[in-house]
């Protein structure tokens, strides 16, 4: 068979069984998904994606280009799964006519999204050939399709045909794990072990991967004992032993296995951090005081530093943090990523004359999200009152995540030089790339005028964009508290209670509905009952604990007030929680400690409007 003819052969049976596909294509479901095979590569090969020619075209030029496409693309399908070195022709020569009409049927299905038919065929070829390529290529679909009993069956057809592949076997004891019969898949486990290619430290650290789907970790960890129990003089053993005793709920057995590994393999990064995952469950604080310890041995240890700046990071050690990603930059001066994140770093510091400097170099070195590069250097420039330079860079920020925060921050600097109606009218010329984009916007003319104290027009401005936008829950939220700010408790309450009915598992909502009916009116118990369902969504959060302790302090019950008041307060040391506590602290007698907590929290949040009207109060002034 000639390349043309093969060529031509096949561009006809495209045709034709476009017919057949889409005939078929009501009897099956288009399923979506990714498997334990690499999902982009699965998609690739089994034509996942509707083909881009698949609509119709306008004129016989583009009906033959889109069918020689096609083509094209079917023959490196065939060299792809069938071809072993050969060109589409020798192997369409090869091919039994019926078994090419329906591989080609399975490819065909497969570009036009009808992968239930693709699955359906591959297993029927799969079944009859019992070659190991279709037998891969079937599973790799049905994986795709999440079709897990069919993807079990080809892979069984695929490991019998080829029982030296690394790849049938690990896919086959994956999908026997996932099916939930870990048993089936000891014996694959073993042999991956003993003939995996890197040898068996590379099968060892693949083990909990694969093994670690099953929900059974007691099981899973007995499994791993045994499987290890051969290799047991290597880090990776006790490794993936550390793995399995921690997801089993043993830590200390964890701990000890992690040690094992770090005791055979001193300077080993992985094992390092592992143990300082474990450490850091048992102990706040632990993990990172083991990390400081092993750089100091290990001053080089790039990974591990890198994991532990970022540790210093989540504990809002900032400074530290610094250091330790400045390090990294020593070492790699050109990581335009690093030098990034020093830059926040160092704008969260309040360093912003250094965090201006990392910012421009972070640009010449590549960052690959300007955007933010630009956003933030108007931020940093902002916080210099650099207006003129701000705004530059604001308005440099052409789209992505940062654009509307960018232009709204652009539209405060406009109101402070040419007032708020000027920062109005540009919001409102802005073009946005869909509705979501045009929301926001609303939402930030409507926090200008907020911070202006124009409450009236704040509420005219979102509940008209409500009404273009009803049941948008951010709108929702916004048009309750703008109300609360007029006193019309009847619309706070009627568009929370909407929310809630939209979005039920809102904690906000419930709080925010809460609260106010604590603050605002006396059905307190109509607050608690709010507020409590609340609290059950979000038990740590510290605005909500401050809601329940103010309700309770409202229905004088003001030990049970202080205990949740103090826990917010622990959690963050926000100036409203702050005004609270010390409202109550200070009625119930412990006036020396509200005052403390009220002059700290002043002293960083001068203009809380709040706080300030509480120590009036009670202090005068």
């Amino acid at each position: 068979m000639s390349m043309r003819y093969s060529c031509l052969f096949i561009i006809t049976l495209s045709a034709l069984l476009t017919g057949a596909c889409a005939q078929t294509a009501t009897q099956h479901e288009t399923t979506a998904g990714a498997g334990q095979i690499d999902a982009q590569q699965t998609a690739a090969q089994a034509g996942a994606q509707p083909d881009a020619n698949r609509h119709a075209v306008e004129n016989n030029t583009e009906h033959k280009e889109a069918q020689q496409a096609e083509a094209k693309s079917l023959e490196e399908r065939i060299q792809s799964v069938l071809g072993s070195g050969k060109s589409p022709a020798a192997v369409a020569s090869d091919l039994d006519p019926d078994f090419l009409y329906q591989f080609l049927i399975a490819e065909i299905a497969g570009q036009r999204g009808d992968i239930g038919l693709a699955s359906d065929t591959y297993l029927k070829l799969a079944r009859r050939s019992q070659d190991p390529r279709v037998a891969r290529r079937a599973t790799e679909v049905a994986v795709y399709a999440k079709r897990n009993d069919v993807a079990l069956e080809t892979a069984r057809i695929w490991y019998e045909n080829e029982p030296t592949s690394a790849l049938a076997r690990r896919t086959l004891a994956d999908l026997l794990i996932k099916s939930g019969d870990l048993q089936a898949a000891r014996p694959l486990l073993a042999e991956m072990l003993a003939k995996s290619p890197g040898g068996p430290a590379r099968g060892l650290m693949q083990l909990y991967a694969i093994c670690g789907k099953h929900p059974d970790k007691a099981e899973v960890h007995v499994l791993v004992r045994d499987l290890t129990k051969p290799y047991i003089g290597l880090p990776e053993a006790h490794y993936v032993l550390a793995q399995a005793a921690y997801a089993d709920n043993e830590p200390k057995q964890a701990l000890n296995s992690a040690e094992m590994a770090l005791k055979l393999r001193p300077d080993w990064q992985q094992g390092a951090l592992l143990k300082s995952q474990i450490l850091r469950e048992q102990q706040r604080g632990q993990g990172i005081a083991y990390l400081r310890t092993f750089l100091r041995s290990h001053p080089n240890a790039h990974e591990v530093r890198l994991n532990y700046a970022r540790a210093l990071v989540a504990e809002r050690e900032y400074p530290e943090a610094r250091r330790e990603f400045q390090i990294l930059l020593k070492a790699n001066p050109r990581n335009a990523k690093l030098t990034f994140t020093l830059a926040l770093l160092s704008s969260q510091m309040g360093d912003h004359i250094v965090a201006d400097e990392y910012l421009r170099t972070a640009l010449s070195l590549g960052y690959n999200d300007r955007d933010a590069v630009y956003y933030q250097l108007g931020q940093v420039n902002e916080k210099l009152k650099r207006n003129d330079e701000a705004e530059r860079w604001y308005r440099s920020v052409e789209g992505g995540g940062q654009f509307v925060a960018a232009q709204s921050r652009y539209a405060s600097l406009i109101a402070r030089r040419a007032g708020v109606d000027a920062a109005r009218r540009y919001l409102r010329s802005l073009e946005v790339a869909d509705d979501a984009q045009r929301v926001q916007i609303i939402q930030a003319e409507a926090h200008m005028l907020r911070e202006v104290r124009e409450h009236e027009q704040c509420y005219e401005v979102l509940n008209e964009a409500l009404e273009s936008y009803p049941d948008n829950p951010s709108l929702l939220y916004d048009v309750a508290l703008a109300a609360e700010k007029i006193d019309r408790i009847d619309i706070v309450e009627s568009r929370l209670l909407r929310l809630i009915e939209l979005e039920p598992g809102s904690a906000q909502a419930y709080n925010a509905l809460g609260y106010t009916l604590a603050d605002r009116t006396e059905r307190y118990e109509d607050a608690r009952e709010f507020i409590a369902e609340a609290l059950a969504l979000a038990p740590e959060d510290p605005y909500i604990l401050d809601s329940m302790g103010w309700v309770e302090y409202r229905l004088g019950n003001y030990d049970e007030a202080l205990r949740y008041l103090r826990h917010a307060y622990d959690i963050s040391p926000d100036p409203e929680i702050a005004a609270h506590l010390g409202e109550v602290l200070w009625v119930t007698g412990t006036r020396r400690e509200a005052r403390r907590i009220w002059d700290d929290s002043a002293g960083s949040y001068p203009d809380n409007e709040l706080l300030q009207k509480v120590m009036r109060r009670f202090l005068g002034g």
